[in-house]
């Protein structure tokens, strides 16, 4: 027997495999094949990327040598590019708009082979430092409408090159998704005067169940509206809409519970790809109370299909009941 559980943000409608879910070692294990060749964000291949931006480094170091802890570059094939002029027009019905954005990559660490969970806590906390930093300088460029960083890892996730790293890309529109998510959060804050984030929080806290890892300041737990299964959210315990308004004392936080979520995905999971997004507020606009920053994270163990696409469901073979078990090293 399934359950159909509706997303209270967004409308959206799962269907969670309650009968009979899907064990950690029932999903296929991948084998992340990599483009072969010289990595362009190893230490001392600097001169292999596009000349960088901004970089955490030794003082005594120059730009585009080695001496970096954390490094930011242009995008070597941009899906939008900072130069032009932002020019909209209609084309008969359609909407058009001059491809103007950024799109950044953050080499998060000059190890080929660390991923975040393999890092140290100080580490991630210098890549936390710098998304904050990237995110607050391209904010002052008043074309842009929504910057969202996102991590890919593994090729089925989306991901060319196997050295860790995390992009950035500003757009001079907010993302129909992210529109929709915005909607829901201010919906139900005109109706119950409270956060529907915040809301959820407690309701975590209340049933505990799905709660993976929990300090002062952050929660990681499986949400009950999962659409994929060992989907994970990190949400601030303090009301928050900007990512970038993060406390200087909730970085470390922040790192530690980063690192604990990926390295329990591993040790659970058979080598998963996985994404993660950060959600937060749109920049140069009017700022929206009901909103509350979060990141969501998504292995990569199911593939969207024909039901998913033609309906806007998600199947989900693993219930988020059953997933935090699992992470919490309960099941077994």
């Amino acid at each position: 027997m399934s359950d159909l559980r509706r997303d209270p943000i967004v409308g959206r409608w799962v269907i969670v495999n309650s009968g009979h879910p899907l064990r950690p070692q029932d999903y296929e294990r991948e084998e992340h094949i990599w483009r072969l060749g010289e990595c362009p964000f190893c230490y001392g291949n600097e001169a292999l990327t596009p000349p960088e931006i901004e970089a955490i480094r030794d003082p005594k170091t120059q730009p585009n040598t080695p001496g970096w802890q954390v490094r930011v570059v242009p995008n070597k094939f941009p899906a939008l590019r900072i130069e032009g002029e932002l020019q909209r027009q209609g084309v008969g019905i359609y909407d058009m708009s001059t491809g103007i954005g950024a799109h950044e990559v953050v080499i998060e660490s000059p190890y080929h082979h660390k991923d975040i969970s393999d890092l140290l806590n100080e580490e991630i906390e210098r890549v936390i430092e710098m998304w904050c930093r990237r995110i607050i300088d391209l904010t002052k460029d008043k074309r842009f409408k929504y910057i969202m960083l996102f991590k890919n890892y593994g090729p089925s996730a989306g991901a060319s090159l196997e050295h860790p790293h995390t992009q950035i890309i500003a757009l001079p529109m907010i993302p129909k998704n992210v529109h929709e998510e915005l909607i829901g959060a201010q919906e139900y804050f005109e109706y119950r005067e409270r956060c529907i984030f915040c809301d959820i929080l407690r309701q975590e806290a209340q049933d505990k169940e799905r709660i993976i890892i929990e300090d002062k300041y952050f929660m990681a737990f499986c949400p009950f509206i999962s659409r994929f299964p060992f989907e994970i959210w990190i949400l601030p315990k303090k009301h928050n809409g900007h990512f970038c308004h993060l406390l200087r004392e909730e970085i470390p936080s922040l790192a530690n519970t980063l690192k604990e979520v990926i390295s329990r995905v591993k040790n659970v999971l058979p080598s998963p790809a996985y994404n993660f997004i950060i959600h937060t507020s749109p920049i140069n606009g009017e700022t929206q109370e009901s909103y509350h920053w979060h990141i969501e994270f998504m292995p990569k163990l199911t593939r969207v299909a024909g039901f998913e696409w033609g309906s806007g469901f998600y199947l989900v073979p693993t219930p988020p009941e059953l997933a935090a078990q699992y992470l919490k090293g309960i099941e077994k």
